[in-house]
């Protein structure tokens, strides 16, 4: 072999890594709901409020959500276990305890997961009359 072919192979396959790399990087998945600010009107304390908020898996990897954060232990998130293909949809539910709050509520949850641009922020918000 000579030397110059022996540098262009050596540059050949540092090319290809390289490429690689980038699509690696490139290949994420993308969470994007259809409305991530609710608002739930007003009800009377005591009540339970359920939410659904919609999303769409934008990215080209499969959609694993994790985990949430939520203020207070009076919200919790009920989210799909498997993951969300590329350009499918899911949804997921937050339930809201009014029992122990009253007056306006502004909420946010975090929604964490696989996706580039996790975590994702979703937000509800209205006002619980007191009993």
């Amino acid at each position: 072999m000579t030397q110059s072919f022996t540098k262009r192979r050596i540059a050949l396959s540092w090319a290809i890594l390289l490429f690689s790399l980038s699509t690696i990087s490139k290949a994420q998945a993308v969470i994007k709901f259809l409305d991530a600010k609710k608002n739930f009107g007003f009800v009377k304390q005591g009540k339970l409020v359920e939410i659904t908020f919609e999303f769409t898996n934008t990215g080209n990897q499969p959609l694993i959500i994790t985990d949430y954060k939520v203020e207070c232990t009076c919200t919790s998130v009920g989210f799909p276990k498997s993951p969300v293909l590329p350009q499918q949809k899911g949804s997921l539910t937050v339930t809201f305890d009014t029992k122990t709050v009253y007056d306006r509520q502004d909420r946010v949850v975090e929604v964490i997961s696989n996706a580039k641009n996790s975590p994702e922020r979703i937000r509800f918000k209205g006002v619980v009359l007191k009993k």
